[in-house]
């Protein structure tokens, strides 16, 4: 049996089942349904193949040359299935499957499956109705708290062990797989498109509980080369911080064991990117440092510079928003723990505090407007 479903009840039934995007390689990496497995029906090539059919020649001209391309495949995509679900140790035989407007692609996937003897579900309008979803939830207004502080005071490593107190984190440095500043990348150069972190964050976002308050960590607009959607951005600007101060050479100790092991190559290539802002002394100090294996020299250096930025970036905000909360180490756990003790104290249980008093406006930059 196939069966069409409108979005959300695709994606509650689809919870803990088989998710097939049969949409192109490229397609899928460029941003999918969160837990989806591509098993795509062309690879890049052919699609590009059969879309100049479509529009040079027609519908039915690029329907009979999709079906040479993958006449001899059918095959393999049952077998493919079968595996997936071997693997998942699913005895389900139900197999969800979407495209990008839930058209022919993912109608061949469901006759082919079904005819097997799968029971085939598939979502109508396709991948492009998740999208839309996801790009909507960022215009909801959320309960937000700023977790803030200088750089090196440990804050990420703090909001992963306030999650485990029950507190609810969206940790978007992980979600962007880099740490913000020109170091953040950790010489590792790989992040998910822009589009997949906005899908990846918005899910995020769908699993929470809002009458609860929800904490981010204090971000730029831009983590690496991912953009925080404007309609949470803005949010984040005008919510209530709680800001970290912890002395200087804790923060010196935390960075050096963070970064200090990091290849030295990659440490002066992005002391080179900030040079303009470091200054050339500052910059020229801070190279020979990372050449003479003074690293905590190195921290203290470039410290002036992101303590100032940070110093700056807290001047625009609103004041009656920021509450100080001076801790004497760095100890992720123990910190958390004061964190939530001193938000507690200071607003109580009440969430709509938390919540933005103006409307937020569309991230008009996030929605992906290429035909697929």
């Amino acid at each position: 049996m196939i069966t069409q479903l409108l979005l959300p009840d695709f994606l509650k039934a689809s919870k803990d089942e088989l998710v097939i995007d049969v949409r192109t390689p490229a397609e899928f990496e460029q941003g999918h349904i969160i837990g989806a497995t591509n098993l795509p029906l062309f690879i890049n090539e052919e699609r590009v193949l059969v879309g100049t059919c479509y529009k040079q020649q027609g519908r039915q001209p690029a329907i009979l040359l999709g079906f040479e391309l993958i006449g001899s495949r059918w095959a393999d995509y049952i077998r493919d299935v079968e595996k997936t679900l071997a693997i998942a140790q699913k005895e389900s035989k139900k197999v969800f499957v979407h495209c990008w407007r839930g058209g022919m692609r993912s109608g061949a996937m469901a006759w082919a499956l079904n005819m097997y003897g799968f029971d085939v579900f598939v979502l109508k309008g396709g991948y492009k109705t998740y999208r839309r979803l996801c790009v909507d939830t960022f215009e909801a207004p959320y309960p937000i708290v700023i977790l803030s502080g200088k750089t090196g005071c440990a804050k990420t490593a703090t909001l992963l062990e306030m999650k485990k107190l029950g507190e609810q984190v969206i940790d978007l440095e992980g979600l962007a797989h880099h740490q913000g500043s020109s170091f953040g990348s950790k010489g590792i150069d790989y992040q998910p498109s822009q589009e997949q972190f906005e899908n990846t964050l918005a899910h995020e976002l769908r699993q929470l509980d809002t009458t609860k308050k929800i904490w981010f960590e204090n971000e730029s607009i831009v983590i690496g080369r991912r953009e925080v959607p404007r309609g949470i951005f803005e949010q984040m600007r005008t919510a209530q911080i709680i800001d970290l101060q912890l002395p200087a050479e804790e923060r010196v100790g935390f960075l050096n064991d963070d970064y200090g092991v990091l290849d030295k190559e990659f440490l002066k290539e992005s002391v080179l990117k900030i040079t303009k802002r470091l200054g050339p002394n500052e910059t020229k100090l801070s190279l020979q440092a990372i050449d003479e294996n003074r690293m905590k020299d190195f921290i203290r250096q470039v410290l002036v510079y992101y303590d100032k930025t940070y110093q700056r970036s807290q001047e625009k905000r609103d004041k009656s928003t920021i509450h100080p909360l001076s801790l004497d180490k760095i100890d992720p756990q123990g910190n958390a723990k004061a964190i939530v003790a001193h938000c507690n104290q200071l607003f109580g249980s009440e969430v709509s505090q938390f919540l933005p008093t103006l409307q937020t406006k569309p991230s008009e930059n996030s929605i992906t407007n290429h035909k697929k």
